[in-house]
C-alpha cells in the first residue's frame, strides 16, 4: 500500500457540509435485506453519464446519492439539477452540497434542452437546489428551462421538482405560468419533524404552494413526496395524505430515508415493504390519482411511466 501526502497544496478542501462537521456521528441500524441495488456498470449508464458531462450539467441522481441511479441511467433517464450544485439550505437529510452558490449560467436552459434531445427523452424531470440568495428564488430560470425544452423537444413532457420559494412573492406564478406538465414540490416529512429535518422550510407554506398551482392552472398535475424512517408516526403520515388531498394534489410518493453520511440525520427505523403497501392502499382510498410507495421510491423514479398512468387516471375520471 502507498500513502500519498500532499506537501505542495496550501488550500484546504472545503467540506461538503460545513454546518455538520462538528456534529457527533448519528448511527443508523444496519440496512435490511430488502434495500439492495446493483452497482452502476452498464453501457446505458456510461452513455448517459457521457452526455451529462459533455453538456456540463448537474444531476440530482449524483448529488443526492440516489440508489436508483444505475437503473435510471441505464434507461437514459436522468433528473437534471439546475442553478448549480450548491444549496443555500442545510436540511438534515440531504447530501447536496451546502454553501453560497455562484452566479446563474445563462446558457444552462439551452444545455438542458440539448441533453434532453440527445437522450431522446419523452419525459424530463428538472429540479434545483434552493436559491434563497436570488430575488425570485430562481423562478425565472425554471421558466426559461421549460421554454427551452419546449422549443427543442416539443413532444417531451416536462416535470419539475421545485424548492418552496419561501418569501419570494410572485415566484410560484412565474413557474406555473410556464406550464410544466407536472409540478412537484416535496413535503419531505411530517410537520412534527420539520424543526430537526427541514428547519429552513414551513410545512403549511408548502401545502399552500401546491394548492396555489391548481388555482393558477387546474390542468397541471401536482405531486409531492415524503420520506419515512425519520421518527414519524403512522397517524402523522395519514394526516399528511389528508393535507395533500385538501390541496388537490394528484400524486404522492413515499420512500425510505437513507442516511447519506454519519453527520446526517440517523435512520430511526426501516419501514417494511408490507407497511409501504399499506400506505399505498390507504392513499388511493383518499383519492390520489397516482401513488408510489416502496423502500426505494424516489420522486423521479419511473417518472415517465407514472406520468402516463396519471394521464390515464384523469381520463378515466372524466368518462
Amino acid at each position: 500500500m502507498v500513502v500519498l501526502v500532499d506537501t505542495v497544496s496550501t488550500s484546504q478542501v472545503r467540506p461538503r457540509h460545513p454546518e455538520k462537521v462538528n456534529r457527533p456521528d448519528a448511527l443508523s441500524p444496519p440496512k435490511p435485506d430488502w434495500i439492495r441495488v446493483r452497482a452502476p456498470n452498464t453501457r446505458g449508464y456510461a452513455d448517459t453519464r457521457k452526455i451529462v458531462k459533455e453538456n456540463g450539467l448537474v444531476t440530482v441522481c449524483e448529488e443526492a446519492g440516489c440508489p436508483n441511479i444505475g437503473e435510471c441511467w441505464d434507461k437514459k433517464h436522468a433528473t437534471f439539477m439546475i442553478m448549480g450544485d450548491t444549496c443555500t439550505r442545510a436540511c438534515a437529510f440531504c447530501n447536496v452540497k451546502t454553501g453560497m452558490p455562484g452566479a446563474l449560467d445563462a446558457s444552462e436552459p439551452e444545455h438542458v434542452a440539448e441533453a434532453t434531445f440527445k437522450l431522446g427523452l419523452a419525459h424530463i424531470v428538472i429540479t434545483s437546489v434552493d436559491r434563497d440568495d436570488l430575488a425570485d428564488g430562481g423562478a425565472e430560470h425554471f421558466a426559461q428551462t421549460i421554454r427551452a425544452i419546449r422549443a427543442r423537444c416539443p413532444t417531451t413532457t416536462i416535470e419539475i421538482l421545485t424548492p418552496d420559494f419561501l418569501r419570494k412573492e410572485g415566484a410560484l406564478e412565474v413557474v406555473a405560468k410556464a406550464k410544466p406538465d407536472v409540478f412537484n414540490h416535496n413535503l419531505e416529512t411530517v410537520p412534527s419533524r420539520y424543526l430537526t429535518v427541514r428547519p429552513g422550510a414551513r410545512y403549511f407554506h408548502s401545502i399552500r404552494l401546491l394548492q396555489r398551482v391548481k388555482e393558477i392552472d387546474p390542468t397541471i398535475f401536482t405531486k409531492s413526496g415524503i420520506m419515512v424512517g425519520l421518527g414519524e408516526e403512522r397517524h402523522e403520515v395519514l394526516q399528511v395524505m389528508d393535507d395533500l388531498r385538501s390541496a388537490d394534489v394528484d400524486f404522492l410518493t413515499i420512500g425510505q430515508y437513507l442516511q447519506p453520511t454519519r453527520k446526517h440525520h440517523a435512520v430511526m427505523r426501516y419501514v417494511t415493504p408490507d407497511e409501504f403497501a399499506g400506505y399505498e392502499k390507504v392513499a388511493y382510498t383518499k383519492g390520489f390519482l397516482m401513488v408510489s410507495a416502496s423502500p426505494l421510491t424516489r420522486s423521479s423514479h419511473h417518472a415517465g411511466d407514472d406520468f402516463a398512468k396519471l394521464q390515464a387516471a384523469r381520463a378515466a375520471l372524466s368518462r
